[in-house]
């Protein structure tokens, strides 16, 4: 597993989760579409670190799921300290955030 790689993809996925949360902050919209946009982007964080990283299947998941899960982790933590959402969210989203890092790695490794 490539760190620099790594890097690259979570915290692309991380900028776009920090700017979805900060938006979400000031607009009942976009904060009504956390979850569906926050999984959203940790699947393209997963399927960014597949393209960046050419390897085997199990790789690719667990790269996927590290991007996914790590930037979500971040970007829910800033949600939970602006009391945007629960504090059990951060576990919640986190699970599921990797969950859809994974599934994006796999889809990028299909394709």
């Amino acid at each position: 597993m490539n760190k620099e790689n790594l890097l690259i993809a979570t915290s692309v996925g991380l900028i776009l989760q920090l700017l979805m949360v900060v938006a979400g902050h000031y607009m009942p919209p976009v904060k009504a579409k956390f979850a569906i946009g926050g999984m959203l982007i940790s699947l393209i964080a997963g399927a960014l670190y597949i393209r960046l990283e050419q390897q085997g299947w199990t790789g690719a998941l667990v790269g996927g799921a590290i991007a996914g899960g790590v930037c979500a982790l971040i970007a829910i933590a800033v949600s939970v300290s602006l009391k945007d959402v629960p504090a059990m969210i951060l576990v919640m989203g986190t699970l599921a955030s990797v969950v859809t890092g994974v599934v994006g790695g796999a889809i990028a490794k299909l394709v």
